[in-house]
């Protein structure tokens, strides 16, 4: 953190930054640009895109580091009413700092295509990394199960892992290599192209915030059957998708459900369901509404170290104000180096770029070398 202070500050000044936006709760350069910018004194809103358990270790280590990183965070958004509810007990945020803004889609990247379609078959496409919080334990005995109950059903299935070779395994146990077709890691170009093959999207995972697999198959016109976890029951209305509980038996149930009514013909006009999801997860949507986010933390009064540090304690956590403090220090330093008015500053006008300086960063890193 300390080695990247000059440069984030640098960055910060010269695109003359008021909100600093991060997202994740895995991004050390997200936690490092928040805890920074907060103490130039900007603004700071935070993403969060995951669900977290409370029982063990890695949960406890990261839901304490969320804690200490949002502590003293200007607003937070997460991407479902579930996920909200995960982060106000795992990082004791207040309720009213945070907001619920799901992801949006590019409909326009997802479109249905079902030319592509092979008809002789009822495909089920998944998409998804082959680990085990995705469900493919599940998955494992799914397969077998549907391709001896439906001669006319295959598998498709995009994605990598390290439990493929449960995968693998049980493809050449059953003799289902020409229905159980793996395609490995694809490029998000790609996905496209695999879910406009496909009758029926499979999604098994155990947890999950917000999935947007799910979102981007319904784009492409693909019945939906998925676990009933975390987030997904906000995702899409009822007759969009089958929910289903996260074991085998369900799973079976949900699949069968949607192949029966594939097979009477009881299911929505593809372009009809593009069309809605372009509605419902639409970008000028979800940008207005972080807009209003936006909005709202500028006119909130700025804080003072004093009034920070103190928001800090109530984290538990004491020795990270030594952190924050040597943080402040080493920029107060660079104040004194290197001012605000010596690094150059670009602005937009009439869609071009200007640069209004003397200066220029190489005399700021002059400088630092002329001091050590």
């Amino acid at each position: 953190m300390v080695c990247s202070l000059p440069l984030i500050r640098y960055i910060f000044i010269r695109e003359e930054i008021q909100i600093i936006h991060g997202h994740s709760a895995f991004s050390a350069l997200a936690h490092e640009g928040m805890l920074i910018g907060r103490l130039m004194g900007l603004k700071t809103v935070f993403t969060d895109h995951s669900l977290f358990g409370f029982a063990d270790a890695s949960a406890i280590l990261t839901n304490k580091f969320l804690e200490i990183s949002l502590v003293d965070c200007d607003h937070c958004i997460c991407v479902s009413h579930t996920g909200k509810e995960n982060t106000v007990l795992r990082a004791k945020v207040q309720k009213e700092k945070v907001s619920v803004i799901p992801n949006a889609v590019d409909t326009t990247l997802f479109t249905p295509d079902i030319s592509k379609r092979n008809n002789d078959f009822i495909t089920i496409v998944i998409v998804s990394r082959l680990v085990y919080r995705k469900g493919v334990d599940l998955l494992a005995h799914v397969i077998p199960e549907i391709c001896l109950r439906h001669k006319n059903v295959q598998f498709l299935i995009g994605g990598d892992g390290p439990k493929r070779w449960l995968i693998e395994e049980v493809r050449e146990r059953n003799l289902l290599q020409h229905r159980v077709t793996l395609l490995g890691s694809l490029e998000h170009s790609q996905v496209r192209h695999v879910l406009n093959k496909g009758h029926i999207f499979l999604n098994t995972s155990l947890t999950e915030a917000y999935c947007m697999a799910i979102v981007e198959a319904a784009s492409c016109g693909l019945q939906v059957v998925s676990t009933k976890v975390g987030g997904i029951p906000e995702v899409l209305p009822p007759d969009l998708i089958y929910l289903v509980e996260p074991t085998v038996p369900a799973l079976i149930e949900g699949l069968e459900m949607a192949i029966m009514d594939y097979k009477k013909g009881d299911i929505g006009c593809p372009f009809e369901i593009h069309r809605r999801i372009g509605l419902y997860y639409n970008w000028f949507n979800i940008t207005k509404r972080t807009e209003i986010v936006y909005n709202l933390v500028k006119r909130e009064a700025k804080r003072n170290l004093g009034q920070r540090l103190a928001s800090q304690i109530q984290s538990g956590v004491l020795a990270y104000l030594l952190v924050v403090s040597l943080c402040y220090i080493i920029l107060q330093i660079l104040e004194f180096l290197v001012p605000r008015k010596r690094i150059e500053e670009v602005y937009v006008d009439d869609n071009e770029i200007h640069i209004c300086s003397n200066q220029c960063y190489q005399d700021f890193i002059q400088d630092i070398n002329a001091d050590i």
